[in-house]
């Protein structure tokens, strides 16, 4: 080995690796883990070398949802760095939300350095250094993780990283976890020691097609079927998809029911599109696809026809991390649904005959008046404004549609009031509707953002109840906006509580103790201004409890947002 080669830290090397998968931004709520990190990004930036754009997050909810959205927006994984477990348990309840919804993200954290007495470089030198080691710091996060690492050595680094890239970009992708001592970060290495690893050699794995029998068995069903239906919740995240399944949908005479849809599936206002509750459908259909869908139906509210026969289309049909899933499936087809369902309209225009189009174009027909119902329905709830200090959802909901482009992407973390969103602010477009996908409420906040930064001339709107939106933590969500310049408009549907859990109580005990009382545990401060949460971080605020103040309110707040400030528009609705 020449002697005089030139040698770098492991974090110089680190750099260099995001850069080579591929990063455009790290999304960082740094700590005393990432002074190796800090100081080769000096260094990189004096020598004017590139490397990823560092996002600061005043929280890490914000980092990781924040990469969440740009990966939604631009289809490449993007990287977060947090501080040691601390940071990482901060990190973990979007970790589920990254899990369940299948985005890839590259979740790094430090170590507590090893070192006690100065051995190494990097030794430690804090109280917290002390108290930061558990035994175990991957187990925070390892529920939700596809992989997970911790680097040992520097010589490795280019490599581990391209493994994690690997991981996570391949289908279904989902978020990785790699951990660092600091003491790894400082030690030095010549170059000639370190390999890079190409994406052309070393990349992902991605989801195929199937083959033509498993097609035409598929065919075959749909040809004779009567009554058919397709449930799908996240086939929209290719934006490809959605006009290929309109297309099959009206060929076929497919009912498609969205439940509880994390993207645009179908175009709101297609034919074919049989609302957001498949309960009625479910128990007529004879034939039935399930389509990159998670949770099809609620089987103890909606329990399906046992004479049905069904085919399950998904990226993830296995549903590994769940550890029950007992979803009909007489055909299972893991793989790419644009590319199946392109196979599957193939087929079927291909052995079509008269009477199958007849009967398809009368199927399509009566989903056309049933979806005019459903827009009729709609536009009766929204005429009821409400009263003063009670504003009806529907109503404020219909008027903030009627002020959007349909080109704006509505984030949907409304919980109780989900399905009034999803009836009042229809989504035509691929890419304007994101939903919540786990369980981990307050993803909305962050994710704006980073749907923002991906796509700076769309108008992004996150809709939360009161609760979701203590759950953002909008003081970070709204700093990193006026840092950053990414205006995004937040609506708060203020129930005054957890509605979702008064509404479970009920469930369970509908005449239980609770009722009696009207004791649900789920009533919150009643005299919150949000609006001067959004002042305080430099975003327009508005308060608004008169259903008469609703339309200029919201035209304040859009303006607001076209003058490069946030806004956050703060409404006593209907209480729970």
């Amino acid at each position: 080995m020449d002697t005089n080669e030139a040698r770098h830290s492991t974090a110089h090397y680190f750099l260099e690796g995001l850069t080579e998968v591929g990063f455009d931004y790290l999304f960082c709520n740094f700590g005393t883990d990432h002074a190796p990190l800090i100081e080769a990004m000096a260094a990189f930036r004096r020598a004017g070398r590139f490397m990823p754009s560092t996002i600061l997050c005043p929280h890490e909810n914000t980092a990781m949802h924040m990469a969440a959205g740009y990966a939604i927006a631009t289809g490449r994984g993007q990287g977060v760095m947090v501080h040691v477990d601390a940071g990482t348990a901060n990190a973990a309840m979007a970790m589920h939300n990254l899990c369940r919804a299948r985005i890839p993200v590259m979740l790094m954290a430090g170590k507590a350095p090893f070192t006690t007495r100065g051995e190494l470089l990097g030794t430690r030198d804090s109280y917290v250094h002390f108290v930061q080691e558990p035994f175990d710091q991957a187990s925070v996060v390892r529920p939700y993780s596809k992989w997970e690492y911790n680097l040992p050595s520097g010589v490795i680094a280019k490599e581990a990283l391209r493994r994690a890239h690997t991981v996570m970009e391949s289908d279904p992708k989902g978020p990785v976890y790699l951990t660092f001592p600091r003491e790894t970060l400082t030690d030095t290495w010549s170059e000639g020691s370190i390999r890079s690893y190409p994406a052309e050699r070393f990349g992902a794995v991605a989801a195929r097609g199937v083959d033509a029998e498993a097609i035409e068995v598929l065919a075959n069903r749909l040809l004779a079927a009567e009554r058919p239906l397709l449930i799908t919740a996240y086939s929209g995240r290719n934006h490809a998809t959605v006009a290929v399944l309109d297309e099959l949908a009206r060929f076929a005479g497919i009912r498609v029911v969205e439940n509880n849809p994390l993207y645009v599936n179908l175009p709101h206002n297609s034919p074919c599109h049989g609302g957001f509750a498949p309960a009625k459908a479910l128990a007529e259909a004879d034939v039935g696809l399930l389509v990159d869908v998670d949770v099809p139906w609620i089987p103890a509210d909606a329990p399906e026809n046992p004479g049905t026969w069904w085919a399950h289309i998904d990226v993830d049909a296995e549903k590994r991390n769940f550890p029950i899933w007992t979803f009909p499936g007489n055909l299972r087809l893991p793989g790419d649904s644009h590319r199946i369902l392109s196979d599957l309209l193939a087929a079927l225009k291909a052995r079509a005959d008269a009477n199958f189009q007849k009967a398809a174009a009368a199927r399509v027909a009566k989903l056309v008046a049933e979806g005019e119902a459903r827009r009729e329905q709609a536009a009766k709830m929204a005429g009821e404004r409400g009263i003063a200090g009670q504003i009806n959802p529907h109503f404020l909901c219909a008027t903030l549609a009627k002020a959007l482009d349909p080109s704006a992407i509505v984030l949907n973390e409304a919980i109780r009031n989900t399905g009034v969103v999803l009836a009042q602010l229809p989504r035509t477009e691929p890419g304007t509707l994101v939903g919540l996908s786990g369980g981990g409420l307050g993803f909305s906040g962050g994710m704006a953002l980073g749907l923002k930064l991906a796509q700076p001339e769309r108008t992004v709107v996150q809709i939360v109840g009161d609760g979701t939106f203590y759950f953002s933590n909008p003081q970070s969500t709204l700093a990193v906006g006026r840092q950053y310049k990414l205006p995004v408009l937040t609506v708060v549907l203020d129930n005054t509580g957890w509605g979702a859990v008064k509404a479970a109580t009920l469930r369970v005990y509908p005449d239980g103790e609770a009722r009696s009382a009207d004791d649900y545990g789920a009533t919150l401060a009643p005299d919150m201004n949000f609006a001067k949460v959004a002042e305080a971080a430099g975003a327009h605020g508005e308060l608004v409890s008169d259903p008469d103040a609703v339309e200029a309110a919201v035209t304040r707040c859009l303006y607001a947002l076209r003058a490069g400030r946030s806004a956050v528009l703060h409404a006593r609705v209907t209480k729970i």
